[in-house]
């Protein structure tokens, strides 16, 4: 038994990384492809009637742990540079004006049609405005370089902004001015918070010489998340903090105090601990949605009573979100299809109070809307920028050939000089 879910854990998992390497080619996200391998195997245990114990209570851990590690990822690959600081600006009001406009308009939809209380109709609504990091910064990776930070700010941001919109909405039952005071006091600790654990955790991994350093780094970051959380502070800023300045050091070791760190033996280990996080986030992202979609049901998948939710959730995201590009006056292709939900929508639905919940947005909703979304973007991203495979990448490719071509032609130097010298050709 313990062999038989090795091999398939071993195997799933080789497939993921198929798809995640094919996805930039192809067009088709992972994601896709991976809750379908997972709908297909549950499939196939319900067909050979194998008992399983039930996985559901393992998605929200997967979840948490994927989200923080995307995050870090995602940061940790953006450069701030003061020439890119508009750029920064509209990404941040694309992440903010379109959540806002989709979050309180299909909360008044939710209120008109179905009688439900507005803030209850808010709570259900927000996990449907947020754009899903975890899928949308693996699809930008074949974008150009400008519109790839552009995805990694956006969605980033998006996931910060959601975050802390749920749970202000969740935890306060009435709005005045002391809530929000309480609010702005909770940002300005885990601000401060921030800049004290970045500080010390670079500090730490500068220091260590044991052979094992990046773990308790990591386990440190997702210890700090979850004491946030219980005190209902926005981890996901601190995240962010902490990648943002170890991707940075470079523009940063012109301050004083930060040569304490011992910026050049910072940057090797930072080079290093990218490569662990990018792995590390794969295989927590891969295990979440294989997860996510073996729970997924039929009956529920194909639910006729959710769909017609879905398909106008679907719409109105995209409505705004073109109006909100054409407003800021930002090119719309390939970013217009960029607005997929995943992971967070996922999480966010599954901390939603019992006595908030509505009945309509269940679990077939969520998994319409994740879907219609993906899809949505593999179809734009194919027939909307087919010619989206960048500059860099082809660039990439043609210096792949060429350096093949060099070592082609050192190689058939390198086994005629033993022939020539033999020949007299070449003197000592």
């Amino acid at each position: 038994m313990t062999t038989g879910i090795l091999i398939t854990i071993c195997s799933l998992l080789l497939a993921a990384y198929v798809f995640d390497i094919s996805a930039s080619r192809t067009r088709i996200p992972a994601v896709i492809l991976l809750l379908a391998l997972g709908w297909g195997l549950r499939q196939g245990t319900d067909w050979f009637e194998i008992q399983l114990p039930n996985l559901a209570p393992v998605l929200p851990l997967l979840g948490t742990i994927g989200l923080i590690m995307i995050v870090f990822e995602g940061s940790l690959e953006l450069d701030l540079e003061r020439k890119k600081l508009p750029s920064i600006g509209k990404a941040a009001l694309m992440a903010l004006v379109p959540l806002a406009l989709v979050a309180f308009g299909l909360a008044w939809v939710v209120n008109m049609l179905l009688g439900a209380t507005y803030l209850m109709a808010l709570t259900n609504a927000i996990p449907f405005a947020i754009i899903s990091s975890a899928i949308a910064i693996p699809t930008a990776q074949a974008f150009q370089k400008e519109k790839r930070e552009f995805v990694i700010y956006e969605s980033s941001i998006s996931d910060i902004l959601g975050v802390l919109l749920f749970n202000f909405v969740t935890l306060n039952s009435t709005f005045e001015a002391g809530t929000f005071g309480k609010f702005g006091l909770q940002l300005l600790a885990i601000l401060a918070l921030s800049f004290i654990a970045t500080i010390g955790l670079a500090f730490l991994l500068s220091r260590i010489k044991h052979h094992v350093k990046f773990a308790p780094i990591i386990v440190i970051i997702v210890l700090i998340y979850g004491i946030a959380k219980v005190y209902h502070l926005p981890g996901l800023i601190l995240i962010m903090f902490f990648g943002l300045f170890l991707g940075n050091l470079d523009r940063l070791s012109k301050f004083s105090w930060i040569q304490r760190l011992r910026p050049d033996v910072l940057e090797l280990e930072v080079s290093k601990l990218k490569e662990l996080v990018t792995e590390g986030a794969f295989l927590i992202r891969s295990m979440f949605f294989l997860l996510f979609g073996f729970q997924i049901d039929t009956a529920e998948l194909l639910n006729p009573d959710t769909m017609i939710w879905a398909l106008g959730i679907c719409v109105g995201i995209y409505l705004i979100r073109a109006l909100s590009l054409k407003i800021m006056g930002i090119e719309r292709r390939p970013l217009l299809f960029i607005a997929p939900r995943g992971l967070i929508t996922v999480l966010l639905f599954l901390s939603i109070p019992v006595e908030n919940s509505i009945l309509i947005f269940s679990q077939s909703l969520v998994i319409q809307v994740v879907l219609l979304s993906s899809l949505t973007m593999m179809i734009g991203t194919i027939f909307g920028n087919g010619k989206e495979v960048t500059k860099e990448v082809q660039t990439e490719v043609e210096l792949d050939v060429e350096l093949e071509v060099r070592l082609e032609m050192v190689e058939e130097i390198s086994n005629e000089l033993p022939d020539a010298a033999a020949d007299g050709e070449i003197g000592a």
